[in-house]
This record gives structure tokens, sequence and C-alpha cells, in this order.
């Protein structure tokens, strides 16, 4: 299954993602070093890119969660507010 697809899959048809915009996304995570990247064969036996986290990414990915999980609890306490 294609990134794409699997990611519409994942999310219950909630995001919907386009080739243009997914490539430059992963190339900009790998310029940062927070992925890297090497080639292999696919499920189907086709040359493939993969894509894989690297302890820097790791760390920045926790950062982002603690991020959206403080900015989503206090909408949550400003939604309970009104």
């Amino acid at each position: 299954m294609g990134d794409f697809k699997r990611i519409e899959q994942i999310s219950g048809k909630t995001f919907f993602v386009k080739q243009g915009s997914l490539y430059p996304c992963l190339h900009r995570l790998e310029a940062q070093g927070w992925i890297s990247s090497y080639w292999g064969a696919s499920e189907k036996n086709r040359k493939a890119k993969f894509y894989k986290l690297t302890k820097h990414g790791q760390k920045q990915l926790e950062k982002e969660t603690e991020s959206w999980r403080h900015f989503t609890g206090t909408v949550e306490l400003i939604l309970k507010m009104c």
C-alpha cells in the first residue's frame, strides 16, 4: 500500500496527503537530521526508499508531542469555560 493511502487508512480518511506535499516534507525532515533514508525492496520487490526516525528525531518528536498535548489541553480548558 502506498504511503498516501496508508495515511488515509490509518486516519480513518481524515487526512489526505498528496505526493507533492509528502516528499518535500520528508526531505526537510531528513535535512534537519530527524529522519534518515535508505533504499531497499518493497513488498512487491520493487526499488523503494524507506525512512527511519533518528535518535535526534525521536527527541524532537517527544518535544513536539509534549507541545501538542499542552496546546490541546489548553484549548480543552478554554472550551470548558465557554
